[in-house]
């Protein structure tokens, strides 16, 4: 799911002052020492039990540590607190879906009908609260009726939105055919919200998750463009400008630059594309480069963040072949 809202970004190995709980805890989510920042939340949560956005901070923050039930605990307090808030009902459906990825059958499903709910209230609270108008459209587009969903559900909320502003109402369209895998008809309306003016500098770069996997470098290259314009210090058009100059094979030095520069300032978040591919992305450009022993430690130390990642697996073992 797109998560908007600005990112500070600081470095994954800032310092933090745990003199303030509430306000160290802030710093270490945005530095990304999610560890760290739950234990200082909860002691903050501890000071002052009533603070339903502390409650908010550790949604989040269990969020990126994966830690579903802990997220949806924090969320569900945020709302007990305050159950007239649109952004914590967004967060508690974020939670429950998040859980339900994760669950058994029966479980999922009870799940997914809590997200679509928490969604559906979250934009009942705030219509402009277009973060949670595109999970609720989301949701719709790719769950089943059985749990709620369906596109016959979507295509009015698609229109509501698109009356609130063009932009957000051409991605949520253009997210919906993606989800159905027309993906001529999903490029055309991120063409058009890109073209409208778009004033999320999160909704931009997720059309750029996009036109990474369909190697799409010009769309890319505006991506970067209009995302820089919104959003200044948000380190991510770096990578995306990169990866468009690595797939146009043509301003190599900048290309490796860019990665580079992102790679040491992006947060380890999951709105922002994972480092692991950032030195992927590098392993390619330099094995291009004929910079065979370069590449063998970029997609090396891919492996080492995600010992999952197949791409650099198979990266690896094509070039200790060719050595």
């Amino acid at each position: 799911m797109m998560v908007l809202g600005g990112v500070a970004l600081l470095s994954a190995r800032a310092d933090v002052n745990p003199g303030d709980p509430l306000k160290a805890g802030r710093e270490a989510y945005e530095a990304s020492q999610y560890p760290q920042a739950a234990q200082l939340l909860q002691q903050a949560a501890t000071n002052d039990p009533r603070n339903a956005a502390i409650q908010l901070l550790l949604t989040k923050t269990y969020s990126e540590m994966q830690r579903h039930d802990d997220a949806i605990n924090s969320a569900e307090k945020a709302v007990s607190l305050d159950p007239q808030n649109s952004v914590y009902h967004e967060w508690l459906g974020r939670a429950y879906g998040e859980k339900a990825e994760h669950a058994v059958m029966l479980s999922a499903m009870s799940l997914a009908r809590k997200t679509r709910k928490e969604f559906a209230e979250a934009v009942r609270l705030d219509s402009n609260n277009f973060s949670a108008r595109q999970s609720l459209i989301e949701f719709d587009c790719a769950a089943p009726p059985i749990v709620g969903g369906g596109e016959d559900k979507a295509r009015p909320e698609i229109a509501k939105l698109a009356e609130l502003d063009a932009a957000e109402g051409h991605y949520a369209a253009g997210n919906c055919r993606k989800q159905k895998k027309d993906f001529a008809a999903a490029d055309a309306e991120f063409t058009k919200a890109l073209d409208s003016h778009p004033q999320s500098a999160a909704l931009v770069y997720d059309i750029g998750d996009y036109a990474v996997k369909h190697d799409q470098p010009d769309r890319l290259l505006k991506v970067a463009n209009l995302g820089e314009q919104l959003a200044p210090n948000d380190v991510r058009a770096q990578f995306y400008r990169g990866v468009a100059y690595i797939v146009r094979n043509e301003h190599v030095d900048d290309a490796e630059r860019f990665l580079r520069e992102y790679i040491e300032r992006a947060p380890t978040r999951s709105s922002f594309p994972r480092l692991w591919d950032a030195h992927n992305w590098l392993g390619h450009l330099l094995e291009n480069e004929g910079k065979t022993q370069d590449a063998v430690k970029e997609y090396q130390a891919a492996l080492k963040l995600d010992p999952k990642n197949h791409v650099s697996r198979e990266s690896l073992k094509r070039l200790h072949k060719a050595m």
